[in-house]
């Protein structure tokens, strides 16, 4: 049976994260303790113990969040778990796929994240953008009414994260038109998001331009697991085109949708979400029924992945 291994990005971020993980598992205090080094503060005790607003800042969450990641993924090798024969990430998850995947060492990515945090919300002034999901519609009618509420804004659909769950980004004002549009159809529904940077869309030039730089100073290697990318659906092994994919994901959609269909395609019936909570367990029950996910986060979720 091959497998493939899938890694979140932020929104699975929460307090107390991977708590009886570490508490079991020295190795989970390891990794985060690298990570700390490379930033400067203890990124276990804040993900521990908060306080929440400070742990859900970008520039935050995105080391948190890939270190939550690798650590489970150390812990799933040091067990004796299966090795995936393709990964993919969703968003910053895909930061964490190339670590584990030996495309980035884990310190580099450490401090690169951590600084593409930065970049984000350095892009946009807080309150000035806004990010919503918009469910029950179909992927053209979202990008439909983006286009009616621009009105000479940026509003656009950046997220395609299952069938009938497409989340968009831009200046509040045109999101919050694109809000009003899909409640007064009668159709589907609208939440805005409690984010502060509008990930994904045209907003975020500047932060990839940032990026671009920061990224040629970082060392990256073919993959040894093949690792599909958000921005093409593609795997890359040649080292210029991850990072060139890795730019242009700042502010172009992620297809989690093609993402998971291709894997299905390719045979992959059995997925391991590797990471805090289950939102892209969720997903994919959403997309690709056929397929079995184990979200691993605590021991007991471990040992029924490891097992099955």
């Amino acid at each position: 049976m091959s497998i493939a291994f899938l890694f979140p990005g932020q929104g699975s971020q929460s307090v107390g994260m991977l708590a009886e993980l570490g508490r079991r598992h020295s190795l989970v205090v390891e990794t985060f303790a690298e990570a700390s080094e490379v930033l400067g503060f203890d990124l276990w005790q804040l993900a521990q113990h908060g306080p929440e607003a400070e742990l859900n800042t970008t520039c935050s969450t995105q080391p948190a969040m890939l270190a939550a990641g690798v650590a489970v993924w150390r812990v799933w090798q040091q067990k004796g778990g299966e090795s995936p024969a393709i990964m993919a990430g969703h968003s910053l998850g895909e930061y964490t796929a190339l670590v584990c995947a030996g495309a980035l060492t884990y310190s580099e990515a450490i401090g690169l994240v951590a600084d593409r945090g930065r970049y984000m919300q350095d892009a946009v002034a807080p309150g000035e953008g806004a990010m919503a999901a918009i469910l029950g519609l179909d992927d053209s009618r979202v990008i439909a009414i983006c286009g009616q509420s621009a009105q000479g804004e940026e509003v656009a659909a950046v997220n395609f994260n299952s069938p009938g769950q497409v989340v968009i980004a831009g200046t509040a004002a045109a999101v919050q038109r694109a809000v009003e549009l899909v409640k007064a159809g009668g159709a589907g529904r609208a939440i805005l998001l409690p984010v502060s940077v509008p990930s994904h869309c045209a907003l975020m030039r500047e932060a990839a331009r940032r990026l671009e730089q920061r990224l040629s100073t970082i060392t990256v290697s073919a993959p040894v697991i093949p690792v599909v990318n958000n921005v093409d659906v593609r795997v890359e092994t040649n080292p210029e085109a991850i990072r060139d994919a890795l730019v242009r994901q700042l502010y172009c959609p992620v297809r989690w949708v093609e993402t998971i269909e291709i894997i299905s395609a390719q045979g992959f019936d059995t997925v391991v979400e590797c990471g805090p909570g289950k939102v892209l367990a969720g997903l994919n029950r959403r997309i690709a029924r056929d397929m079995t996910v184990f979200p691993v986060f605590d021991e007991d979720s471990l040992q029924n992945a490891i097992e099955k």
